[in-house]
């Protein structure tokens, strides 16, 4: 099997895919725009052949790249990148190249268009925000006068939280129409619930091979724009009305072959036309897995190595192998540089002693929102993880709670 994988360099973590599918037996060919010598060195050992391009926004300098790779090793099986930003990017790749292991342009547009998604959450029988696609203000204001402030404006496709506001009068909405960037926009009426994903990975069949869940109190737009507090944790284990959601969204998608990543709000007060406090209402999809340092996260917290999952998902179309370690919450804190916290770094690691599985810092593409200074630990209840967030956060002054 021959499989191209897109950027693999970055995130650093990502390397891990490529290894786990080299030690399945696959021929690894990897296309990116970092330099070879600046590759990890257990990256180098998976790939087969990697062939530096000057940019990977450049679609004719990956074309060619894949060429290549075509006259060297012949018919290419798979080609993914399992990042949002470079989705489109490898649709058009297997397109191009008759590469039916993944979604090609046009099915990708159903993972991609935010206004879209509403259709299939419907088909799935999940409630989501009612929107408009943004056209001018008369029309902005009509919608408005239906749901009320405050409302949400995003890009209709985009990657998380990057360019969403949050619109809380008409002076607002004037500025935002004012300054209205090229590209389409989508307006939502304002959810007050906290994340709850569903994520993990699905066979050919669509079937569930493995699932996760983790859980953001905190707005996730207030992190990416307004520098808020960034934390969040994976649960023990998936809710049941989770877990329902997640497939009944991934049938509606016929998502096949893949790593997902599905959001959903927990409504935390009732909203009329979505659900009681308490209730799940649709966010968004990502047919790609969790950012960051989620997939780390999930291993530590599951006792799984979800790179190993996705590289037999890749090649046995199932699950291989059996994991039967202890359950956690894995709780992920990232604090930013110019704060001053209560506790030093060297307190922090300290205080959580053996329960702290990573202490790194954040790349800075990713540092706006996840915070400079990675914290991840592992606690077997709640409390303790509520514990490590306020000792994390706590700023100097402040009581400790």
């Amino acid at each position: 099997m021959n499989f191209v994988f897109i950027s693999p360099n970055f995130p650093d973590s990502y390397r891990n895919f490529c290894i786990r599918l080299r030690e399945n037996g696959v021929n690894v060919l990897g296309i990116g725009d970092a330099p070879y010598d600046e590759l990890h060195p257990e990256l180098k050992e998976a790939l087969t052949e990697y062939y530096a391009v000057h940019t990977l926004e450049d679609y004719d300098q990956v074309l060619r790249a894949m060429g290549y790779f075509t006259f060297r090793y012949g018919k290419l099986d798979w080609v993914e990148s399992n990042n949002e930003y470079w989705l489109e990017l490898d649709a058009g790749l297997r397109t191009d190249f008759n590469i039916i292991t993944g979604p090609d342009r046009e099915q990708i547009r159903k993972y991609r268009s935010k206004s879209l998604m509403k259709d299939y959450f419907r088909k799935a029988g999940i409630p989501s925000a009612r929107c408009l696609l943004v056209t001018d203000l008369t029309q902005a204001r009509e919608f408005v006068q239906q749901v009320g402030w405050p409302v949400i404006v995003k890009p209709d496709s985009g990657v998380g939280a990057s360019d969403t506001y949050r619109l809380d009068n008409d002076e607002d909405l004037v500025a935002f129409f004012r300054n209205l960037p090229p590209i389409p926009y989508l307006m939502e009426e304002y959810v007050q619930g906290e994340v709850t994903t569903y994520d993990g990975v699905c066979n050919s069949k669509g079937e569930v091979v493995f699932a996760a869940s983790h859980i953001t109190p905190n707005s996730i737009m207030d992190m990416a724009n307004e520098g808020a507090p960034c934390f969040y944790y994976v649960d023990k284990n998936v809710p049941e009305d989770v877990e329902r959601a997640g497939k009944a969204v991934l049938a509606a998608f016929e998502v096949r072959s893949r790593c997902f990543h599905l959001e959903f709000f927990r409504l935390t007060k009732e909203k009329a036309g979505l659900g009681k406090k308490g209730d799940i209402v649709a966010l968004e999809v990502n047919m790609r897995p969790a950012g960051g340092f989620t997939p780390d996260m999930i291993d530590f917290g599951q006792s799984v190595d979800m790179f190993q999952i996705w590289a037999d998902m890749v090649v046995f179309d199932r699950r291989c192998h059996q994991y039967e370690g202890p359950r956690s919450y894995c709780v992920y804190v990232g604090r930013r540089d110019g704060v001053d916290y209560a506790l030093s770094d060297e307190d922090l690691l300290y205080r959580a002693g053996s329960h702290m599985r990573m202490f790194t810092r954040m790349p800075d593409a990713m540092a706006g929102l996840m915070g400079n200074q990675v914290a991840v630990a592992c606690f077997p209840t709640k409390n303790d993880v509520k514990q490590f967030i306020q000792d994390a956060l706590r700023l100097r002054g402040e009581a400790p709670v």
